[in-house]
């Protein structure tokens, strides 16, 4: 939608109001020509992405890459992962190397301006915290003066312990690694006191160590670390699409609609909203240069957001992770997906 001056009788100038049908815009284009998406994607963390011996790769940001290829393709196989490391993924983001970073990131003010990159939405609301052995006899993080603590380079986690520390009037000795793996490597030898990174990365990291139940994470929480899909800055319909491919895994589960019912809502139901979301009528998919199922799509081969949640970080997977921060509004949460029409 935009606005043009025009020359009305007697000279005044008046603003027209035209619609134009979205144009995909270059990512949109070159992924379409290609015939896949490549998602940028952690190296290798539990929950989050990582791949099997066979080369497989599963997790909660590589679901949402599959969900992609479904609304772009109607076909979640058709994507490429790149593992990339916290120093390179803004680089191979703005170098064209990968055309949508899913990458426990997080969304920060500097990220969005300065590195060119346009964040289109948190996936998992997050929070900086501290892990200890058990054997250390350590309750709180406030307890941590004089503490070395292991942290990952080029990350905002080292920012976030300094300001902790410095806010807390307390002392610590950064011991800094270039992976994660090296990071909990060394901290399981012992060459640290505690390990810092997001919450949700360290009950990933827990479950690599060789006796997890050996190990407490602290009850502090010491930043926002709202973590969510990016793409290149100023590609907006590209952008769109990645936004609302997440959205709509969000409005499905409020709906209460899945990957095992959501044939049967879409056969049967009479609600509007849920009719133009899953393609019965309407033509909200020709917004974005998308099928019309494109939404379907997504639910059908991949899942609602709850679906995707609990298989790979939810009370029944390895990391037993509450949903929390992460339930929809409805359920006490701050997830909320924006109306589809």
């Amino acid at each position: 939608m935009r606005l043009f001056p025009t020359l009305a009788a007697g000279g005044t100038v008046m603003l027209a109001l035209t619609i134009g049908t979205a144009h995909a815009g270059p990512t949109f284009d070159a992924v379409k020509a290609k015939g896949f998406v490549q998602c940028g994607v952690n190296t290798g963390l539990a929950g989050f992405g990582s791949p099997d011996d066979a080369g497989n790769w599963t997790g909660f940001d590589v679901d949402l890459c599959r969900a992609i290829a479904a609304a772009v393709f109607g076909d979640a196989t058709k994507v490429k992962f790149s593992p990339l490391n916290a120093k390179e993924r803004f680089t191979a983001l703005q170098s064209g190397e990968v055309d949508v970073l899913a990458r426990n990131t997080t969304y920060t003010s500097s990220r969005d301006t300065a590195l060119g990159l346009d964040f289109v939405g948190v996936n998992y609301y997050d929070g900086q915290g501290f892990m200890v052995t058990k054997a250390l006899g350590v309750a709180s993080a406030k307890e941590l003066d004089g503490a070395s603590v292991c942290v990952q380079a080029g990350t905002t986690t080292e920012l976030n312990l300094a300001d902790y520390f410095r806010t807390n009037n307390l002392k610590f000795t950064p011991v800094v690694f270039e992976g994660a793996e090296q990071t909990r490597t060394a901290y399981e030898q012992g060459r640290c006191d505690a390990f810092t990174t997001d919450q949700s990365g360290l009950y990933a990291e827990r479950t690599a160590l060789g006796n997890p139940d050996d190990h407490v994470i602290l009850p502090e929480i010491i930043s926002k670390e709202p973590l969510g899909p990016a793409v290149r800055h100023g590609d907006n319909q590209w952008g769109d699409v990645v936004r609302w491919t997440l959205y709509a895994m969000l409005n499905a589960e409020e709906a209460e609609i899945s990957s095992t019912n959501v044939d049967e809502v879409k056969g049967s139901t009479e609600n509007p909203d849920i009719r133009r979301m899953l393609g019965v009528e309407g033509e909200v998919g020709k917004d974005f240069g998308l099928p019309n199922d494109w939404a379907y799509q997504v639910v059908k081969q991949v899942g609602n957001y709850g679906e995707v949640f609990e298989k790979n970080l939810g009370t029944g997977s390895p990391l037993k992770i509450e949903r929390g921060l992460n339930a929809l509004w409805t359920k006490g949460g701050l997830q909320y997906g924006m109306p589809i029409r």
